[in-house]
């Protein structure tokens, strides 16, 4: 053959072998393939540093799915990503209420004192117990019935400057450092003990100094950079850096004539000061009001720009097609929208829902019966209620009732029978009002009866042993959306006018008949009860919505609980005692700090069945370095015949300030137990940087050197221990 001949022979041989191979492959082992080493995606490997996992994230974002992630769910179903929606839940997980929150099938949560009532507990410990609750309880719904969600809007941060304001219920108080502790607190039990996963996400509302409803979506409150600093973002700022809050909610109002969803605090203070880098929320509308009620911009994409240019990453608002806009005018880049929405998957990550579920410790919760039914949950709901409740009046010993002595009683009252829920409260699975609990209480050897009032009500008072009067407000109003027809009655989207109750009217009908009259006063914010605080031997105010409300209150009034709840608010005695409900500068004689005239009842006050001896005031070292920390300490006795809390309150003055400073102001609180008898010594750690004020000359805080005052007693008015120090360099 010639060369040709072979070489052509030789292909020929080589195709068929080629050919055969691929028709008759060898065979192959049967063991299993190996498993990947590594998830499809990067972020998807829990082991990888938050950042580089976020980072993944955004590379393989659509433009349009990006700009779906600004609303409040930041899912990416391509993707596999699973986000989570927000929840309300001030005081406990709101899935049905007044306000329907969940539609039309509601669901059964554990529901506390309103927000108002967990700050007069001054107990941070069982604020948290009740958070705790509600993000196990936020938890269970979300993995188990797939509702809601786990990023829960609270605490409410906001300050009750003035008692006027319609949402005074929401917040912990008028004062920074009380109303900063007890968010932090409540931070922390929603969030839990984890160090790498939350069991809910805490966000916090409404950033910042929101306190008046009437023409809230375009008002400006107005103020200097140090209240700014010492007293409205103060709360925030330790729900954020004390709590570890990484989501929050912006208010309508503009500070300074800036509305807050673009105010450039967002990221000169909140990011980069304190270290923020989560969810940026708006207010449901916000977006639109800054248009429409601000006039801040002309138009809608402008608008949605300046919130994205501020720092939002999540709009409760129609929102899509003026960000769409925003791009196509050229107002806003992708890479501006990239950097907002790290914040929210920065969350998710905190929350495991990118992770298995077997790393994550809270993705048990979802299974096993529902926690809103256990015996321990309803004891918290009623140990959190016991300790919100204040006495304020106890002139002849009249409480605690005595069973052997009262044979009759009267409940009187238009809501007494009934558990009154805000427009936040969920849906209770059971709610003990103050007559059942009182009727339970008594037995079958005291007769109770009821009436809600009129001549009804003065006859059976007239006939019975004790009359028990209930009067407060509505939360809701007993009304429609923006609509309350008693001028003392407030609520969202609605101011009060006047802060007189007009059901004294009915106590006094009452007492008329009946000396041993005892006021409950339920109450979401403070009244000028001045004829009742004069006249009526016993008065008790408590909040609403608790599930345990009526027999938490019976346990007090029969004194199987001595009260020891203690007021949030100065409470004035007329309503000309305060500033136009417009003046945000605080120093014009707003809170116990600046108050100039002389409170019904004082911030701090509470009474008790008991009595208390405070001793033995100590400090050590005997002066303060401004960078250093003095340890203060005093002896507490209970000196009565009952056990009882006693909540201990620690002020700070300075006598020789140059600057203007507060009348004094809280630097630290202690609720103790004590039996009779029992003497403890309650400790408090001051530092120096805690008695700082803002410096606008140099923007920054400093201590200032000089003699300072410190206080301990029972409440703002009622100091029993005072020492004065020096603040050293």
């Amino acid at each position: 053959m010639k060369g040709s001949q072979i070489k052509a022979a030789i292909l020929v041989i080589l195709c068929v072998a080629i050919v055969a191979v691929s028709l008759h492959p060898p065979k192959r082992s049967q063991e299993p393939a190996a498993p990947q080493a590594h998830p499809p995606y990067l972020f998807q490997d829990p082991s990888k540093p938050v950042e580089e996992r976020v980072d993944n994230i955004i590379s393989l974002m659509t433009l349009k799915e990006k700009i779906a992630c600004l609303g409040t769910n930041p899912s990416v179903p391509r993707l596999g990503i699973k986000g989570s929606d927000h929840v309300e839940g001030l005081h406990g997980v709101a899935l049905g209420g007044p306000a329907r929150w969940g539609v039309f099938n509601p669901l059964p949560t554990t529901q506390f004192p309103q927000a108002v009532g967990l700050g007069e507990t001054w107990d941070s410990s069982i604020v948290r117990r009740a958070a705790e609750a509600e993000g196990e309880e936020a938890r269970y719904i979300f993995q188990k019935y797939h509702r809601g969600g786990i990023v829960i809007r609270a605490p409410n941060s906001d300050l009750d400057r003035d008692p006027r304001w319609g949402r005074s219920e929401e917040s912990y108080g008028e004062d920074p450092f009380l109303t900063g502790t007890l968010a932090a607190s409540f931070v922390r039990g929603l969030q839990g003990n984890d160090p790498k996963y939350w069991c809910t996400a805490s966000l916090l509302k409404h950033f910042m100094a929101n306190s008046n409803e009437n023409g809230r979506a375009g008002s400006s409150s107005n103020f200097g950079q140090r209240i700014l600093r010492e007293y409205y973002s103060l709360p925030f700022r330790m729900g954020i850096v004390d709590g570890g809050a990484r989501a929050f909610m912006t208010a309508y109002n503009a500070v300074n004539g800036i509305p807050m969803a673009v105010n450039p605090v967002l990221k000169s203070m909140v990011m980069k000061e304190w270290g923020f880098d989560g969810i940026i929320c708006t207010d449901s509308g916000a977006l639109t009001n800054m248009v429409s009620e601000h006039h801040y911009y002309h138009k809608m994409d402008e608008a949605a720009a300046g919130a994205i240019h501020g720092g939002i990453n999540q709009f409760l608002d129609w929102y899509s097609e003026a960000v769409r806009d925003a791009f196509k005018h050229g107002l806003v880049t992708e890479h501006e929208v990239d950097e907002d929405l790290r914040g929210d998957f920065r969350v998710m990550i905190r929350l495991g829902l990118l992770d298995p579920p077997q790393m994550v410790p809270y993705s048990n919760l979802g299974t096993g019966p529902e926690p809103w039914l256990q015996p321990e949950r309803r004891a918290l709901a009623r140990a959190v209620t016991q300790e919100s409740v204040v006495l304020l009046k106890n002139e002849g010993n009249l409480l605690p009732l005595d069973k052997s002595a009262v044979k009759s009683i009267a409940v009187i009252g238009p809501y007494a029978n009934q558990v009154l829920l805000d427009w936040y409260s969920g849906t209770p699975p059971y709610a003990v009002s103050p007559l059942a609990g009182i009727q339970q209480k008594a037995g079958n050897g005291i007769k109770v009866s009821y009436a809600a009032g009129g001549n009804d009500a003065v006859k059976l008072a007239q006939g019975s042993d004790v009359a028990i009067v209930v009067v407060g407000n509505h939360p809701t109003c007993d009304a429609r959306w923006a609509v309350c027809p008693l001028p003392s009655d407030g609520k969202e989207s609605i101011d009060r006018k006047s802060i007189t109750l007009e059901q004294e009217d009915l106590v006094k009908r009452v007492f008329a008949v009946n000396p041993k009259t005892v006021v409950v006063l339920r109450a979401s914010f403070p009244y000028t009860i001045n004829w009742t605080q004069a006249n009526v031997p016993a008065v008790v105010h408590m909040a609403h919505n608790s599930e345990e409300e009526g027999n938490a209150l019976a346990d007090v009034l029969f004194g199987d609980y001595n009260p020891a709840g203690r007021l949030v608010d100065t409470w004035p005695q007329s309503i000309n005692d305060l500033p136009p409900m417009m003046d945000y500068n605080i120093r014009n004689g707003r809170t116990y700090m600046y108050f100039k005239g002389v409170p019904l009842y004082p911030f701090g006050y509470g009474l008790s069945y008991t009595a208390f001896k405070y001793s033995n005031l100590r400090v050590s070292p005997s002066n303060l370095q401004a960078t250093g920390e003095i340890t203060v300490s005093a002896e507490i006795t209970n000196t009565g015949k009952r056990a009882g809390d006693e909540v201990v309150q620690m002020y700070v003055q300075y006598p020789q300030s140059q600057v203007p400073r507060p009348i004094k102001e809280l630097r630290g609180f202690a609720r103790i137990t004590l039996r009779p008898g029992e003497t403890q010594t309650v400790k408090f750690h001051l530092r120096g940087e805690a008695l700082a004020y803002f410096d606008e000359a140099s923007g920054r805080f400093a201590v200032e050197k000089g003699p300072i005052t410190v206080l301990i007693g029972a409440s703002s008015a009622d100091i029993r221990l005072q020492k004065t120090l020096t603040v050293t360099p």
